[in-house]
């Protein structure tokens, strides 16, 4: 089965656990202000590969990858669901870790076939970068077009299914960097177990260029880079959060 891929990247470093081999999939429904790929929000943009090509890829430098794996990012790679099944099911053949980072937002738990594929495609999968844009449901459209029910849902889904789950936040002056949001992020992903790590990502300008190239209007062209050590700050609000409704749990159920 082929996918649409957007891009490769051979030695990806941010993308989860040890040095990856990152697939950018072509196709996204949300409409992020500060998204640095917009090119990879068209559904019929990319180029159409097979899962097999991408596993022979692998291979050929699999020497650098100890310790890492392939992640597939994107644009939203859920949107490519069967696809997914087959590059995770080649790649668990050749013992390969498998990461997805996404969005969520392709998530809908009314919409039982699709739940379905997820059902296969989660025991194939060791790591999911769930990136959670904001908490409040208003402000979550403003930012993205997009509402945040089906991905909050989808972190509930991760935690039933036993996926180990990374979030990741980009805190971005005067948008996503209220105590009071951060706080109840932090809140809302105390509850689940499946919690392994907590990135949180200054938010940067590079992207304003590739807008410019694309002859797109860049809706944040007026907001500055994240101090990246008032990040450290807003993280620690966001772990404040997770300890409250852990310590709440944890009163609840002592067992």
């Amino acid at each position: 089965m082929s996918g649409r891929i957007h891009s490769l990247e051979s030695f990806g470093t941010v993308d989860g656990p040890g040095v990856r081999f990152v697939v950018f999939v072509q196709g996204c429904p949300m409409r992020c202000a500060y998204c640095h790929n917009p090119d990879t929000w068209s559904m019929v943009g990319g180029t159409e590969m097979e899962a097999s090509e991408i596993i022979e890829q692998y291979e050929r430098n699999k020497g650098f990858y100890k310790g890492g794996g392939i992640t597939v990012t994107g644009g939203e790679p859920l949107m490519q669901v069967d696809f997914l099944i087959e590059l995770f099911t080649l790649a668990k053949e050749k013992g390969i870790h498998t990461c997805i980072d996404t969005s969520g937002i392709a998530f809908k738990p009314d919409n039982k076939a699709f739940v379905e594929k997820l059902d296969k495609l989660m025991p194939l999968t060791d790591l999911v970068m769930l990136d959670i844009k904001h908490i409040d449901p208003e402000k979550h459209k403003e930012l993205t077009s997009q509402p945040n029910d089906g991905i909050l849902a989808f972190a509930a889904y991760l935690d039933e299914k036993g996926i180990d789950m990374w979030i990741r936040h980009v805190v971005v002056p005067g948008i996503t960097d209220d105590d009071k949001y951060l706080f109840e992020l932090g809140y809302f992903i105390g509850q689940f177990s499946n919690l392994k790590a907590l990135d949180v990502l200054p938010y940067h300008t590079m992207g304003t260029v590739k807008y410019e190239k694309l002859g797109m209007e860049y809706k944040l062209k007026d907001v500055p880079a994240m101090d990246k050590k008032k990040v450290i700050e807003k993280k620690q609000v966001i772990l404040d959060g997770i300890k409250k409704r852990r310590a709440e749990k944890e009163e609840k159920d002592p067992s």
